[in-house]
């Protein structure tokens, strides 16, 4: 495993101890972030139409389309940072 992935790994530990829920937009960033650093574009079916959470969880995933899994990985270990800080 290297640095950034180890980095990666921790953010997603450190953010389950996060005080304060954030808001919508912001637990959105961080899925599609941690996604496409963890899994790479997205491959999955979209959900159905009635699935309100599982279709924007989707969408911003998809949006991320096309971006490396490196610079995802940094992008969602910096959005970590702030929250935390």
């Amino acid at each position: 495993m290297n640095d950034l992935s180890r980095e990666f790994e921790q953010a997603a530990e450190a953010i389950q101890r996060l005080g304060q829920r954030p808001d919508n937009d912001t637990l959105l960033k961080l899925y599609a972030l941690y996604k496409q650093g963890s899994e790479g574009d997205v491959h999955s079916n979209q959900p159905g139409f009635f699935d309100f959470v599982g279709t924007a969880k989707y969408e911003a995933w998809a949006k991320l389309r096309g971006l490396s899994k490196d610079t995802a990985m940094q992008r969602y270990i910096e959005l970590v940072r702030d929250l935390l800080s």
